[in-house]
């Protein structure tokens, strides 16, 4: 299992002005690793920047950008690249839930959620990684979900995003590997996050409330921990939350139990 330093490296994260990116820049950061950080927020990244030189990041560039502009994304990819030389890392993180009846979803939201959890890191992931080939390999990570292993209710269009990064990386990393490039997908279950606030109703209406699941969730700098251990090490897959994360092998060794549990999910 190969295994990568971070110090000196440059690393891009996307959905970096809050949550679970915000926490995996300073987990980069204290590691020495150089920054490119993304999100629609610059007021956001700024701080974040800062606070990751005072870390010990070598340089934290803000790269502000709408990730859901996807015909803006390959010279989005470009202008990352040339901001430090190159991009070891890049971590497609951004992305936004739901909270809605499949049968009630419009597919306005159906559509904005595939753009910025699917279409969005997959395109910049396509204009990213030739460089990485041509440069002599790289690193790419997904943020996906347990919702990416298993549906349950109101998640129609979130759990269908995160199954779709599935099929993609899983068909990249097969097609990549012998050229140099290492996928890692994080899986999370509940972390302390602003997602549940920020989800999609089915009318496209914002949740605007933390989940009470989510509340009791990991903690973001300790999610950021494992997950930065884990691509590090070269892992495939790395599972990031608390005891709901046994679902994932029920639906793996015991998919009729899965099914049944998921059926008496209380909806939030």
């Amino acid at each position: 299992m190969r295994r990568l330093a971070l110090n000196g490296r440059v690393v891009w994260i996307t959905g970096a002005s809050s949550g679970i990116g915000e926490a995996v820049a300073y987990e980069c950061a204290r590691q020495g690793a150089r920054l490119i950080l993304t999100a629609r927020r610059r007021t956001l990244l700024e701080v974040v920047a800062a606070h990751c030189v005072e870390l010990g990041a070598p340089v934290a560039r803000v790269l502000e950008a709408d990730l859901g502009r996807l015909d803006d994304l390959p010279a989005l990819a470009q202008q990352a690249w040339d901001l430090l030389g190159g991009i070891d890392v890049l971590y497609n993180n951004a992305g936004i839930s739901q909270r809605g009846l499949a049968l009630d979803t419009t597919r306005e939201v159906l559509q904005r959620v595939m753009t910025l959890d699917y279409f969005s890191p997959v395109l910049l992931s396509q204009a990213v990684v030739p460089m990485m080939i041509r440069r002599g390999g790289g690193h790419v990570v997904a943020t996906t979900s347990i919702a990416g292993r298993f549906g349950f209710p109101l998640r129609s269009a979130y759990s269908s995003a995160k199954h779709a990064l599935y099929g993609y990386y899983e068909t990249l990393q097969a097609e990549t590997y012998g050229q140099g490039i290492r996928v890692t997908l994080v899986c999370p279950g509940r972390v302390q996050t602003e997602i549940s606030r920020h989800a999609l109703e089915s009318d496209g209406t914002e949740h605007g409330r933390m989940d009470e699941g989510q509340a009791g969730g990991l903690a973001p700098s300790k999610a950021a921990r494992t997950i930065v251990r884990a691509f590090c090490r070269g892992k495939r897959e790395v599972l990031v939350g608390g005891g709901e994360l046994l679902m994932v092998y029920i639906k793996r060794f015991v998919p009729g139990l899965c099914a049944r549990l998921a059926r008496r999910i209380r909806p939030t």
